[in-house]
């Protein structure tokens, strides 16, 4: 069997059903077999840096492996940093990338690069095959640990002339199994004591919980104790229900903020955050004052990483919270009857156009089962801080490594992943203009995405720190405004502008929402009010004084 045909029938039957990337000759071999196997579906993307945040997305809307290919030198660096996005979001993508031949490595080929120790530091493994017989063993190693243990990106370089190679294929099994990371039963059966031995607390819950949720509600409404989110894990729970206290860190709610500094709670139990910057208000020190700290995760690295830990567990989340339950249980404990309270719809100056009620508008005339991909800009503090959740698991915040562009292609990856939920990836003009031709790749490919696009013909995010930070700002930040919506209309995808907010209808929305492919709406606003970033200027306004 050619080597090339081995490595895609080894990522079909581990589920893959889709690689993202571009074709180019170091691939070609690869991308020659899937002519002959229609299982696997290439996504061609305009750029691989847009290719690695589809495969993120799609690898954790999945909740299994995703693939990501390019060719050997610039295919390859383009995909560096969506590797680094996956290994800060712990999401097992398999990058490939093609290299020169091996005779002739060395000697300035086209296109050469080594590339495997450029992957090193942003993967859980990196390397180079240049023996075809190696392959299949290197593919399956490199598998496992993209989903053992805390899954990550991996890669592998394959050069031109092995993928082309006739290899024997050993009689092993394709099938990499992912193992879960269960906890020890006695360090589970000592947080139920402590939690049973103290009054009160508060429920940190971050990114590693998203699929837990209903064990995150069934233990809280037996403790009785209020759930914060961090900005990461916003759109897991609904807000709605009485415990749900809004989010703490970046751009989150005065209500959370208030729960945490003001001392409640003599315990703070914290489920799948790493208590990184963003999570944590810069680090906030009242988070952990005087309460006994309690973490779970499946990340060993991130106990007494900057607060001290008390109790730490280690573990999958998902594995661990039914356990914990199940030993409450035992001591007693049983689950209370919590009201769901009305979601506050109010806002203030309803008539004024600007970012806040432009989301306002967006979310009252869409599902609300609705999946926002966020990226990243001015416009993200707003999201975090006003938009409300309905239902679980409704928005992706990449807000840890903070790639812009990254919510263009995770609107694709996650459309792909789940094809019934509506998806709305709400962008800037500043990404956009990075990673805004993806929006082809939703054409090419049938995809229903709403694309919102918030032009203000600025770098919002950057302008407005440097305004609040130096109380100047360089007019290289600002630059002529460009219609964005008629560059969709120029690729005959279905676009408005909007200019006033009586012009962003319900009607005008659900024409856009309702097409069997991609459709754009360019909000043009340049919003005079502060972002809810007030906080992250602090941190920064903190050095160079």
């Amino acid at each position: 069997m050619k080597a090339a045909r081995m490595l895609l029938e080894c990522l079909q039957a581990n589920g893959v059903q889709y690689v993202f990337g571009i074709p180019a000759g170091s691939v070609n071999a690869i991308f020659n077999e899937l002519y002959d196997m229609p299982e696997i579906t290439p996504i061609v993307s305009k750029h691989e840096g847009a290719a690695s945040y589809m495969a993120a997305a799609y690898a954790k809307y999945t909740n299994g492996l995703s693939v990501a290919i390019g060719c050997s030198g610039p295919g390859a660096t383009n995909l560096v940093t969506g590797a680094a996005n996956a290994m800060r979001e712990h999401l097992p993508v398999l990058f490939i990338t093609g290299a020169v031949p091996v005779n002739t490595q060395g000697l300035n080929a086209s296109q050469e690069l080594d590339v495997a120790p450029i992957f090193a530091p942003v993967t859980k493994y990196s390397v180079l095959v240049n023996d075809a017989n190696e392959l299949q063993d290197e593919l399956m190693k490199a598998m496992e640990i993209a989903l053992s243990g805390v899954p990550g990106p991996v890669h592998i370089a394959i050069p031109i002339d092995v993928q082309h190679e006739m290899i024997e294929v050993k009689n092993h099994s394709y099938i990499v199994a992912k193992q879960q990371h269960v906890p020890d039963s006695e360090g589970i059966e000592r947080v139920a004591k402590q939690l049973a031995e103290r009054n009160s607390g508060i429920i940190f819950v971050g990114q590693g919980a998203r699929n837990s949720v209903n064990a995150v509600m069934e233990l809280a409404e037996m403790l009785d104790w209020p759930i914060v989110t961090t900005p990461q894990a916003k759109g897991y729970i609904p807000q709605n229900h009485s415990l749900v206290k809004g989010v703490f860190g970046f751009a989150g709610h005065a209500k959370a903020s208030e729960l945490i500094a003001e001392g409640e709670g003599d315990v703070l139990l914290v489920l799948g955050s790493s208590l990184g910057e963003t999570a944590t208000n810069n680090y906030n020190g009242n988070l952990a004052k005087d309460r006994y700290v309690i973490q779970f995760d499946y990340d060993e690295t991130v106990f007494n990483r900057k607060y001290p830990v008390d109790e730490p567990v280690l573990g999958d989340i998902d594995v661990c919270l039914p356990m914990l339950v199940e030993k409450l249980k035992d001591l007693g404990f049983t689950r209370k009857a919590h009201e769901l309270i009305e979601v506050d719809n109010q806002l203030e100056n309803p008539d004024e156009f600007n970012t806040r009620n432009v989301f306002a508008k967006i979310q009252a005339a869409v599902p609300a089962s609705t999946r926002y991909t966020i990226d990243i800009g001015e416009f993200m503090s707003y999201v975090i801080h006003t938009m409300k959740v309905y239902d679980t698991d409704t928005y992706n915040i990449n807000v840890h490594f903070g790639a812009m562009g990254t919510g263009i292609g995770s609107a694709i990856g996650s459309k792909l992943a789940d094809p019934e939920r509506p998806v709305v990836c709400i962008t800037g003009d500043g990404c956009f203009f990075m990673h805004g031709m993806e929006i082809l790749t939703a054409k090419e490919y049938n995809l229903p995405i709403l694309f919102v696009v918030m032009n203000n013909a600025r770098l919002g995010m950057v302008y407005h720190g440097h305004s609040l930070q130096f109380k100047r700002t360089h007019p290289t930040f600002e630059q002529e405004a460009v219609d964005i919506s008629a560059m969709a209309a120029a690729m005959n995808i279905p676009s408005v502008r909007v200019e006033k907010l009586e012009d962003l209808t319900e009607e005008v929305l659900q024409d856009l929402m309702n097409n069997n492919g991609p459709a754009l709406l360019e909000v043009a606003l340049v919003d005079p009010n502060i972002p809810p970033m007030g906080d992250r200027v602090k941190f920064l306004s903190s050095f160079g004084k």
